[in-house]
């Protein structure tokens, strides 16, 4: 696989509209403008937001901006490039400058906020603009007033923050982009490697690498990990009890607007209805490899008759358009306007973070941009990753457009909505396509691909939720939390070989587990506790949410639209009320992984029982 075939190498981020360079020097004037403006912001509105709300949110919006601009340009700069010392050095500084200023002026705020009575707000909700217009915003931080500390210890905490675990995790992302595996007399990526068991055909290949990615994850790095899973789950434990919360999870939910109980059904829901389903579709991917047991290494390897020529990344990008245009031309216009103004970063290059991301922001003057990162190696795997991470973008921009810098970013169990959706646009897309051409083969190939992605976003991450849950003091029942331990290494590999089997089945029922142990040790969302049930939450919710398009017809379109701009300003069931559906009920979950999981694998159930069509 070429660099001139996957033609992705020039397709680069542009972000000098932010600054020229990380040595540009307007980053240290907006980094001391910062200071002077918070300073001010301290003197002209702390123990006086009773007749001022109003004006302090105007002020701390534009600080939030003003903030993030270095921020945010530090953060995409450090992707491109983790082991860059300079822009490590430069990420550094201004993270610590950026925590000292916000601890010593800007912690009164939140705290003076939650702190002003009920009464006054409802004042300032009928007679200030700008207070009404915040109401979400200000009632969804109100909900933390019992679990905040005084205003000198939460400084402390906030000064702190560049040395705690994110530091860990920093470093975590630099020893991941360094790794290198040996495989056929080349060196290559975790990426790279992780790539060959989803591209390759060979069995006895995709095991020896199998084996290669767990021996290589062993060492020194799976003990990096253990130790920063360690700081990091101590970290959350300390600041549970001081702050009050009844279990380690109950932080992220309520950041989520979600009832613990909503995640507990979810959780629930794919455990029970999920895992059997993931199991069924196994079964018959071993049948279609003509094999009896899969191993490990063969979850995600191609069918025989999955197409894996390689997509250049132009094609991919007309493939993805034309699905996008095919639902709603406002999305189409605005991934367009990505391309033009070089807001995709695609190609796989050395020292460059893995995986994919998009970060969205408003930046001074109410500007919204959002900003596409990819490793793009021209699979059919990777044309949905940028379907994917282009709908978090128009997302970003919707709501960036209409609510501004404190109410555009929806939680985590909800900002996987467009993403979501626009895999599932681009996938019926291409599906419609091959159903009129008759190609089964090349139907059941798609079928096949988006089912495992999907068994990847809802039942791999909940897997990984559980064995998140269970180090941070969870018991086996799920049901009872405790205090956690410290865990070595080979406790983490047992655990995570435990919880693989809960969702995957026993050893031989479907899959054998050779070479697995290690495979916790890289994946980097444990270290942001309990994001991952939020991919779940997002691909379930936006299963049903994506089914009422055909029965709202030309309705649905701008009803969609409308909870794209939302935001942060709504809560879960306020978002899918308008649709007609219920996300408290139990059987919301089950019915959205029935309504597309389920519908999914019979189809390819009954396209495989006529093999002489495919």
């Amino acid at each position: 696989m070429t660099e001139n075939k996957i033609a992705a190498h020039t397709v680069r981020w542009d972000l000098r509209s932010i600054y020229s360079g990380v040595d540009d020097p307007q980053i240290d004037l907006d980094v001391a403008e910062f200071a002077k403006q918070a300073e001010k912001f301290r003197a002209d509105y702390k123990g006086k937001l009773a007749d001022s709300l109003g004006r302090a949110i105007s002020d701390y919006s534009e600080l939030q901006m003003l903030e993030g601009k270095a921020i945010v340009f530090l953060t995409l700069q450090q992707s491109l490039n983790v082991t860059n010392e300079a822009v490590k050095a430069k990420v550094a500084q201004v993270q610590q400058t950026v925590s000292q200023i916000e601890g010593e002026y800007l912690t009164f705020f939140e705290l003076e906020l939650v702190a002003l009575d009920d009464a006054v707000l409802e004042k300032l909700y009928a007679t200030d603009e700008v207070v009404k217009r915040h109401r979400p915003w200000i009632e969804h931080e109100r909900i933390y007033k019992p679990h905040l500390l005084s205003e000198a210890v939460e400084a402390a905490l906030t000064k702190r923050d560049p040395f705690g675990p994110d530091s860990w995790d920093e470093f975590f992302d630099e020893c991941e982009a360094d790794l290198r595996f040996e495989h056929k007399g080349q060196k290559k990526s975790l990426t790279e490697m992780l790539s060959i068991l989803t591209s390759s055909k060979d069995a006895v290949e995709r095991a020896e690498v199998q084996k290669l990615i767990n021996d290589g994850l062993g060492g020194y790095f799976s003990k990096y990990s253990a130790q920063t899973l360690y700081v990091i789950v101590g970290k959350e434990a300390i600041e549970r009890k001081e702050r009050n919360y009844r279990n380690p999870m109950e932080p992220r939910n309520k950041g989520n607007r979600v009832p613990s109980e909503v995640v507990d059904a979810l959780h629930h829901a794919v455990m029970h209805v999920a895992g059997p389903l993931a199991r069924r579709y196994y079964r018959l991917k071993a049948g279609l490899l003509g094999m009896k047991t899969l191993k490990w290494s063969d979850r995600n390897a191609p069918l025989p008759f999955t197409d894996t020529t390689v997509v250049p990344f132009d094609d991919a990008m007309t493939t993805v358009l034309a699905a996008y245009e095919s639902f709603s031309p406002t999305l189409t216009g605005i991934v367009q306007d990505f391309i033009s103004a070089k807001r995709i970063d695609a190609p796989a290059t050395k020292g460059k973070r893995g995986g994919a991301f998009n970060y969205s922001f408003v930046f001074p003057g109410n500007w919204p941009q959002s900003f596409t990162f990819l490793n793009y190696l021209g699979s059919n795997h990777d044309v949905m990753t940028l379907a994917h991470e282009l709908g978090h973008g128009v997302h970003g921009i919707l709501a960036g457009e209409a609510q501004g810098p404190l109410m555009f970013h929806p939680p985590v169990a909800y900002c996987e909505t467009a993403s979501v959706f626009g895999e599932m646009t681009t996938f019926n897309f291409l599906k419609k396509q091959l159903a009129e051409s008759g190609d089964n083969a090349a139907l059941l190939a798609l079928l096949t691909q988006k089912i495992e992605g999907m068994l990847n976003t809802v039942v791999r991450q909940i897997g990984f939720s559980n064995f998140e849950r269970r180090i941070h003091g969870m018991d086996e029942t799920y049901r009872q939390w405790a205090e956690p331990k410290k865990l070595s290494v080979k406790e983490l590999d047992a655990l995570w070989l435990t919880t693989v089997k809960e969702l995957y089945g026993e050893e031989g029922d479907v899959f054998t587990y050779e070479n697995i142990n290690h495979l916790w040790s890289y994946i980097s969302h444990f270290h942001s506790p309990f994001y991952v049930y939020g991919y779940a939450f997002g691909e379930l919710l936006t299963q049903s949410l994506y089914a009422q398009r055909s029965a709202l017809g030309e309705r649905f379109e701008p009803l969609y639209l409308d909870l794209l701009r939302s935001g942060a300003t709504k809560n879960v069931i306020e978002l899918l009320q308008p649709f007609g559906l219920d996300p408290t009920k139990e059987t919301f979950w089950a019915e959205g992984i029935r309504i597309g999981l389920e519908t999914m694998i019979a189809e390819a159930e009954s396209l495989a029982a006529n093999p002489s069509q495919i």
